[in-house]
């Protein structure tokens, strides 16, 4: 495993690719309303990445084995757990979904972050769904400080989402990012507390686990990309990106129009016990 330590330049470097990361989804939130395509949101998204001098990494991304993305970002509806592609069906009351946004800066630094949105009214168990999904990101999250463990950020949210009787996505992970896209470390959303690669100071990483309502398993749909899952159970999604500091953890995708913090978070840059 070859993991890449950011210098302070490649801090600064990233803290401004996922603000830019963050704002993108700042900028659409207000459109994401019931009767807008998916599609209309990856154009919108599109558009705002021009006006910021950015790229987005999804477009034409093709890792071996898969098609190229063709589109700007991912948009997620109800089962679909991740990978879905923007299409011309319109978001409806009751749905919830995951817009996930990479951009890459004229720098070449790669910022990565994604939301859930609930469409006009939802049930009670979509809004469960996604707030448990957004505070169990945050429980992985507070295990960051150097000398931490990997397993201890996994172990941290399986504990939480498996005590409220949902289920974790296994079979995607976070992941390190920088220069690259997907770096080492992979961010495994379950384990063993203790277990794994020790945390240091500069290393950058995702947080971002997947939940679903129903069970854990998923299959991939005749496109190469769409994620769903396998008995047709809503899923949700929530990602940050991480920078592990000298005495704690920095959260480096956050905008003016993040969603709060949960009350159980200390803060967004938190110094270590």
């Amino acid at each position: 495993m070859t993991i890449t330590i950011k210098d302070d330049a490649g801090i600064e470097a990233m803290r401004k690719a996922c603000r830019l990361a963050a704002e993108v989804l700042d900028a659409i939130t207000p459109h994401i309303v019931p009767g807008i395509t998916t599609l209309e949101i990856d154009r919108l998204a599109a558009e705002h990445m021009a006006l910021q001098g950015t790229k987005s990494a999804t477009v034409g991304y093709q890792p071996p084995g898969y098609p190229p993305y063709p589109a700007h970002l991912c948009t997620s509806v109800n089962h679909v757990v991740c990978h879905g592609i923007p299409n011309e069906k319109t978001l409806k009351k009751g749905d919830i979904v995951n817009v996930d946004v990479t951009v890459i800066t004229p720098e070449g630094w790669y910022g990565d972050t994604s939301r859930m949105f609930l469409i006009g009214d939802c049930s009670i168990a979509s809004k469960r769904l996604c707030s448990l999904t957004y505070e169990s990101m945050w429980h992985g999250i507070t295990q960051v400080k150097p000398g931490a463990r990997l397993g201890d950020i996994g172990h941290a949210i399986q504990k939480f989402i498996e005590g409220h009787g949902l289920s974790i996505v296994r079979e995607f992970c976070g992941h390190g990012i920088g220069q690259k896209f997907h770096e080492d470390p992979q961010v495994l959303h379950y384990g063993r507390p203790g277990t794994g690669e020790e945390l240091l100071p500069g290393m950058i990483f995702t947080i971002e686990p997947m939940v679903n309502i129903g069970r854990r398993e998923i299959k991939e749909l005749n496109d190469g990309w769409t994620i769903v899952t396998k008995d047709r159970s809503l899923s949700a999604q929530w990602e940050h990106t991480v920078l592990v500091t000298p005495t704690g953890y920095e959260v480096l995708s956050l905008s003016e129009g993040s969603p709060a913090i949960p009350d159980f978070v200390h803060s967004a840059s938190s110094v270590a016990a």
